[in-house]
Order: structure tokens, then sequence, then C-alpha cells
């Protein structure tokens, strides 16, 4: 099997992980040649000030190309400024089989208008930003990887090692995608329909020790009754006090919350285990099926019999 060719392609300023991440992950698949690209050859700082070295100037980059991707981070915004980077991408997407971008590496594939008319996602705090100054293009910031054709944009960071498992599985099939992850330690390879944006991350916001304890209990109990006047007990504060505070510091109820949890803990679950829905349902406090279904069907719009079908890492699974 003749190894396909992979050029990733950096800048001054480049998210360091955008480029290492995807690098590992197509380097343990063991069939790839990988290939850093700069607008010029040699060293060049990530944002963090960590030196990294391009193996060519993306202007030489010659002959064919499987897969092309495009790193993110604060630099992305000058190089988009530079006519000549732009066409020496257009260029090589050109030559490519396959072209995607992480975080905020979407914003080099508008300028070049790669991404026109197409469905496309970065990082959350970007998706706005990208929407204002490239309207052509159909904005999601909510999933972790999309693909559009050939084309794949990804979200924030660590999306991309989850890009580049997901083409790794497209290209040489799931045992391997799934033996890289456990390898990395990755806690799954996470589809790429998934919600960027987790409930229990968000969680880390809260101002007070306390509450900022009690959603990290939350999450390791939620199977425990939840309902306001527990957790109100739990945090020392009377019901409608801590109802009031929590809104506020948090952002959405506790009710609300706890809901949302509930259903991530669950999907985390239809995807990798083959646990019959009782048992899932039971496992993450729902108490029922149907109280489970109607979660789903109100935070994500899909009954978790149909996120099972669609994002389950298992050929056969339990209804």
């Amino acid at each position: 099997m003749s190894a396909r060719r992979v050029v990733i392609v950096g800048f001054p300023r480049v998210q360091s992980l955008d480029v290492s991440g995807p690098y590992e992950v197509f380097a343990e698949a063991g069939t790839y040649r990988i290939e850093v690209a700069a607008p010029q050859q040699g060293a060049f700082n990530a944002a963090s000030g960590l030196e990294l070295s391009a193996d060519v100037a993306l202007a030489d980059v010659r002959g064919r190309i499987d897969t092309l991707i495009v790193a993110g981070g604060y630099g992305v915004f000058d190089v988009i400024e530079d006519a000549e980077f732009l066409h020496d991408l257009q260029r090589a997407a050109k030559k490519s089989r396959r072209v995607g971008s992480i975080c905020t590496g979407a914003f080099a594939l508008a300028a070049a208008g790669l991404l026109e008319g197409r469905r496309a996602t970065t990082h959350w705090r970007f998706s706005e930003q990208l929407r204002s100054c490239y309207p052509s293009v159909d904005v999601d910031a909510d999933p972790i990887y999309i693909q559009s054709d050939n084309v794949y944009t990804s979200a924030g960071i660590t999306a991309g090692m989850d890009l580049a498992l997901a083409l790794v599985e497209e290209d040489r099939g799931h045992d391997l995608a799934m033996t890289i992850a456990r390898e990395f330690v990755l806690f799954m390879r996470r589809p790429g329909g998934q919600s960027q944006f987790s409930t229990a991350l968000a969680a880390q916001t809260a101002d007070r020790e306390p509450l900022r304890e009690l959603q990290a209990w939350i999450v390791e109990n939620l199977s425990a009754d939840l309902s306001v006047e527990m957790l109100a007990e739990r945090a020392h504060m009377s019901p409608r006090h801590f109802a009031r505070v929590f809104s506020r510091e948090v952002g959405q109820t506790p009710a609300r919350y706890v809901e949302q949890v509930r259903v991530e803990a669950a999907q985390r679950r239809l995807e990798e285990s083959t646990d019959s829905l009782e048992e899932i349902a039971g496992h993450c406090g729902f108490g029922s099926v149907n109280s489970m279904r109607r979660s789903f069907l109100r935070i994500r719009g899909i009954p978790p019999s149909a996120y099972r079908q669609r994002f389950s890492q298992h050929q056969e699974t339990r209804r």
C-alpha cells in the first residue's frame, strides 16, 4: 500500500496543537507521508512561542496531495491578508483529493474561496466572526467537524485530532482509528455531529467555589436525586436562593443544567456501549426510557434510538 501524502499548513502564531495533534494521528496510522508547509520553509513560532519547522514553503509544494489541512491560530488573520498565501493555498487545494481546516483555519479556506456555499464549522468562539466575514458560508457552530463533499472543517484545537481520526477511519477502517484513539488515551473517537460545546465544560465557569464543586458532584452522581431542593440542601442554601444564584452564575436553571448533563452522559453510552436504552436511562438518572426520549427530543431534536443508529461505534447494538 503506497503512503498517502498529507500536507499540514501552518504559519507564525499558529496553534501548535492544530499542527502536532493531527500530525501524530496520521503518523501513528503508519501509512501516511506527512509534510508541514508554511509561508516560508524552516523554523517559525507558534502562538505559545513553541518553535516549529516547515518542511517546505507552501509556494514550493509540488505534485498530488491526498489530504491538505490548514491549521488554526491567531496568525491566520495575518496570512489571509496575504494574496500570495491565498493563491498558493488555492493551487495546493486543486491538487488535493480532500481539503480540511482546524479551528480558525476555516478563515483561510473561506478567504481562498474554498467554502463558498458550503456548510462549515470552526471554534465556537469565532463562529459569529466567520459568519459575518463570509456570508456565503453556512456556518454551524455546534458540530465537532463537518464534511461537505471533499471539504472538511473542524472545531477548535483538540477537535483536529477527532477529524484526523475520522479521516484515518475513512481510509483504513474503524478498528485502526479506535486503536489509535486508545494508544493516545483519548476518551473516545467523538463523532463529528456531536456538539463541540459541553455543558460539563461550560459549568467550570461558575464563579463560586461551592457551585463549581456541586457541578462536579452532579456529573459524578447522575442517578441521584438532583431536584432543586436536594441540590440546594447540598449547597447549604434555601431552594429559592439557590435557584437564583445558580441561574445567574451558570446561565441556566438547575433543572435545565441537570437535564443537559444527563443527555450528554447518555450520548456517550449510546456511542460507546451496547447497553439497552433501559440500562442507560437508569444509569443517567432519567428514571425511564420515555423520560430520556423526551429530553433527547427537547435538547438534540432526535430520540435516543436514532442517535445510537447514527453515532454508535458498534455495528450491532441492543435496542
